[in-house]
């Protein structure tokens, strides 16, 4: 036996549990927000209810999932009321996470973007219903049949209603070319995405857009004169109070001891530790939970009529008044029942990295939460669901109750095989507990079924139903609208 190896694995456990308790490197609170937090922790719950198995500890998730590392902040009557790090920040490292630990916040980057451009909407140098064409001056937009002369507005590119090509963007791994952002919107190497350009008609339907959002980082750019995140750290951010925050691209130097290194769906680091987005409103903030729910309260404080360190409440009213389905001004809103209250959110997901935001635009609640994991959509809407019902949260978590039966093995047998999810591959195999599913890479999930062909499991909210021809073949499955054809 190798002694020394035991003894560094038996380290890190121990650095892992006390990273895990309340009582380690991290803030203590009053008892009765203590509770509140273990309370948080010992009751994650999904979308489904079974009569079996819906709760879960943190621990137990995070083990689950392969999920090294997390933070978690919590909003209460308008005051961040906790906020504490789970895990590791950096494995290799025995870094581990607290609550400055700085995450990639993906796609949340656009709802602080949003605030950006309406900013200079308010300063009356944008006009979010003129031709974007009209502020371009680097680049112009190239307008083609597939707009069916409709001209693209700033409203259009902050509510996904542009019809644009480009839904997200990989990043670039550090040593790569980097490309500029007239290459990035025209799709010219070193940019690894496709040009940005029309689909559809504007106006007409949501259809998300990374693309979309980068052409309103140019804008800013040819605007304002200035990079674009050194706008956005004058304008937004330090006014907010997110001085850990930057959009800068790579980020600074002096901040590296405290970024998270990100991990893929296996657990193994991302090459060069995390990637770089040249797309930096789409994609490109660099930040934490406590400053993400300085944003949150902000917003909730100006609607309400009590706050205007960046918007106007006026301003504010309208960047969370949705313009099409849910899509409002940088951020979806919506609510679980209608009628009831309003809640205003978005999720992010980088390489190596998963988040959500969501605050309560009724009232003062609200939660961050941030991983070093692609494996994170699995476990922050579940820590949601928890903090919803420790706090009580009115009509937001509302699972749904299923009744789980036995499908008979030979029912089974005609559902293994390969099938084509938009260009991904998903098996579905055997085990001695049933049907399994795989999605991502080694990862596979437990099929649940509700009849002999509708099934759904519960790492993804949606029903699903097996299809099959004339010849009681199965031809694929049914996944909330989308068709899954069974190629083997």
């Amino acid at each position: 036996m190798n002694v020394n190896l035991t003894a560094a694995r038996i380290i890190l456990f121990l650095i892992f549990l006390s990273t895990f308790s309340l009582n380690g490197q991290t803030k203590k609170y009053s008892p009765d927000v203590e509770e509140k937090i273990r309370m948080v922790e010992n009751n994650l719950a999904g979308w489904v209810h079974t009569g079996d198995y819906d709760t879960w500890t943190l621990a137990d998730r995070m083990k689950k999932y392969n999920i090294n590392g997390l933070s978690i902040a919590v909003i209460h009557n308008y005051q961040i009321e906790w906020a504490r790090g789970y895990g590791f920040a950096d494995v290799s490292e025995n870094r581990p996470v607290t609550e400055m630990t700085l995450f990639q916040a993906a796609s949340i980057s656009k709802s602080l973007n949003g605030l950006g451009v309406l900013k200079l909407v308010q300063e009356k140098k944008l006009d979010l219903n003129t031709d974007i064409n009209k502020y371009l001056v680097t680049w112009k937009f190239p307008y083609d049949e597939k707009s069916n002369n409709k001209l693209i507005t700033l409203s259009n590119l902050l509510s996904h209603t542009a019809g644009l090509t480009v839904h997200g963007f990989p990043g670039y791994a550090k040593g790569d070319s980097l490309p500029t952002l007239t290459q990035i919107l025209d799709g010219q190497k070193p940019a690894n995405t496709e040009a940005v350009r029309s689909t559809a008609e504007p106006g007409k339907s949501v259809n998300y857009s990374g693309g979309g959002v980068t052409i309103s980082q140019m804008i800013v750019m040819d605007v304002t004169h200035q990079p674009y995140d050194i706008f956005m750290q004058k304008n937004v951010l330090d006014p907010l109070g997110m001085t850990s925050s930057s959009f800068k691209q790579p980020p600074p130097q002096e901040k590296e001891k405290i970024l998270a290194t990100g991990y893929k769906y296996d657990g193994k680091e991302v090459t060069g530790k995390y990637h770089i987005y040249p797309e930096q409103a789409a994609a490109g903030l660099w930040t934490n939970p406590i400053d993400l729910c300085r944003y949150i309260i902000e917003s909730q404080l100006s609607y309400k009529g009590e706050s205007s360190k960046v918007l106007t409440p006026e301003m504010t009213r309208l960047r969370l008044t949705p313009i099409l389905e849910d899509a409002a001004l940088g951020t979806f809103v919506n609510s679980r029942v209608t009628g009831s209250l309003k809640y205003f959110n978005h999720n992010g997901g980088n390489e190596g990295f998963q988040c959500t935001a969501i605050g309560c635009r009724d009232n003062g609640e609200g939660v961050v939460i941030m991983t070093n994991s692609d494996n994170g959509s699995l476990i922050y809407e579940e820590i949601a669901n928890s903090v919803a019902t420790v706090y009580k949260w009115k009509d937001y978590y509302l699972p749904e109750i299923k009744k789980v039966i036995d499908v008979d093995t030979l029912v089974l047998d005609k559902y293994v095989g390969k099938y084509n999810l938009d260009g991904t591959t998903v098996t579905l195999k055997k085990s001695d507990n049933g049907l399994l599913v795989n999605v991502f890479g080694a990862v596979f999930w437990n099929v649940y079924f509700t009849s002999d062909s509708d099934f759904f499991i519960r790492e993804f909210r949606g029903f699903l139903r097996f299809q099959t021809d004339k010849d009681n073949k199965v031809t694929g499955f049914k996944f909330n609208g989308m068709t899954v054809k069974k190629i083997e």
